[in-house]
């Protein structure tokens, strides 16, 4: 289905920020590790979390849930035979999966979306495992993909973190199962640090002990270990959030969000900073963000691989900002489920915002008094795209319409439900 979003100048009201689909696609994960039975409260319902849950009920976890709660009794270190694993279009459930299904004897990968996921390369976890004694069959990289392991080896392994730290994550989550204690060294560079401080977060709640420099880039793990059952409470999301609060710091508002931990180790707590820097009228206590948004913003500097699920919110509050923007440090949003440079930018472009890229780099020159608009416009079949375009929507003298937007399910299913309730004019087609 296609979203019209039509110009609209104020937003009012409060909304509970939904819960972290990062948190809740490790906390199934770790559950699933364990032997015991964990219970995870208020956990994200997206499509992300729903392909997590499929796929490690597929591999024998035992999954039951309620509205407020998921009850996992976990597979250990012996997940059930299975032929195939779909994860649909959720490229972390993937990678993270990968490194889990090198305990099975073979198993197969779909390509379901040839034209989103199927596209996304997988090379330097693919040859981080292949080192552990895994053999996998690929498609240069991508799916489908069949992993033929059974009896992973840790040791000294290497892994390159310059596309995607997920790879990282994917090693951590299994090297602690395996019989020999393992050096992890990530080459070149490391990609989206904080989200590593996730992962280290959740596996230090699951009992796993990783020893890790303080620029982690080498970690220590001893094998044998075994994740703990727990219970978990997932925290409120501030990637889906960032677009609530990009659309209220580009409309006159009065807007409360809940939920948003001022503490938090997800890297995208920093969109807050950056629209106070953009000039933007908010405050920030007990895990509430309140913007009293006035439509004025001013143009900043930002290295976007802090924040790297924020960047597209961001940029599109940047597009209205006076002077111009830079987003930099941001090559691996090329390699999302769309490029989200070029791809993203294509699409602005057409509602009338003046945006240029760099391989690495977002510039933006803003337009304080609005964009165009009137446009059919392509999300490319990504729900960060589709939240970021939606914010521009709101500022453009002419409506557009995103083909596809129920897309955006795949993270944040009442996104434009919670928008509609701040007084956003914005319309389902067919």
């Amino acid at each position: 289905m296609d979203i019209i979003v039509t110009p609209t100048g104020r937003l009012q009201g409060e909304i509970q920020a939904l819960s972290s689909k990062n948190y809740t696609t490790r906390y199934l994960l770790v559950a699933a590790l364990t032997e015991g039975t964990s219970t995870i409260l208020y956990p994200a319902h997206s499509e992300d979390g729903e392909a997590m849950r499929r796929c490690i009920r597929d591999l024998g976890a035992v999954v039951e849930e309620d509205e407020e709660k998921i009850v996992i009794t976990g597979f250990g270190r012996n997940p059930r035979p299975v032929k195939e694993l779909d994860v649909g279009n959720a490229g972390a459930v993937l990678r993270f999966l990968m490194s889990v299904a090198a305990l099975l004897d073979e198993v197969t990968f779909v390509n379901t979306y040839p034209q989103s996921l199927g596209k996304r390369p997988h090379d330097d976890l693919i040859t981080a495992l292949q080192s552990m004694g895994v053999r996998i069959e690929h498609q240069n990289g991508r799916l489908p993909m069949t992993i033929r392991g059974g009896s992973p080896r840790g040791g000294k392994i290497q892994v390159s973190g310059s596309v995607s730290s997920q790879f990282l994550s994917s090693l951590l989550f299994v090297t602690p199962l395996l019989d020999e204690d393992s050096e992890i060294e990530v080459l070149h560079d490391l990609k989206s640090k904080v989200v590593i401080g996730q992962t280290l977060e959740v596996l230090a709640q699951a009992g796993i002990v990783v020893e890790a420099s303080e620029d982690l880039m080498h970690y220590r793990i001893p094998g044998r270990q075994k994740y703990k059952a727990q219970t978990y409470t997932v925290q409120g999301d501030y990637p889906g959030s960032a677009a609530i609060l990009a659309a209220a710091s580009v409309t006159e508002s009065d807007v409360v969000v809940h939920r948003l931990m001022e503490h938090s180790k997800q890297g995208e707590r920093a969109v807050v900073d950056v629209l106070r820097a953009m000039n933007v009228p908010l405050t920030h206590e007990n895990g509430i963000v309140h913007v009293k948004g006035n439509a004025r913003l001013i143009a900043g500097e930002f290295d976007g691989d802090e924040f790297t699920d924020g960047v597209l919110a961001m940029v599109a509050a940047a597009v209205f900002a006076e002077g111009t923007s830079r987003f930099y440090n941001v090559e691996n949003l090329r390699y999302k489920e769309c490029d989200r440079i070029t791809d993203y930018l294509t699409e602005l472009r057409k509602a009338g915002a003046n945006v240029e890229e760099k391989q690495d780099e977002i510039i933006v020159h803003g337009r304080p008094d609005g964009v165009e608009g009137g446009v059919e416009i392509d999300a490319h079949f990504d729900h960060r795209v589709i939240m970021a375009l939606t914010v521009v929507g709101l500022r453009a003298k002419q409506p557009i319409r995103i083909k596809d937007a129920h897309h955006v399910a795949k993270s944040y299913p009442q996104y434009f439900d919670h928008l509609m309730s701040l007084g956003a004019n914005v319309q389902w087609v067919e």
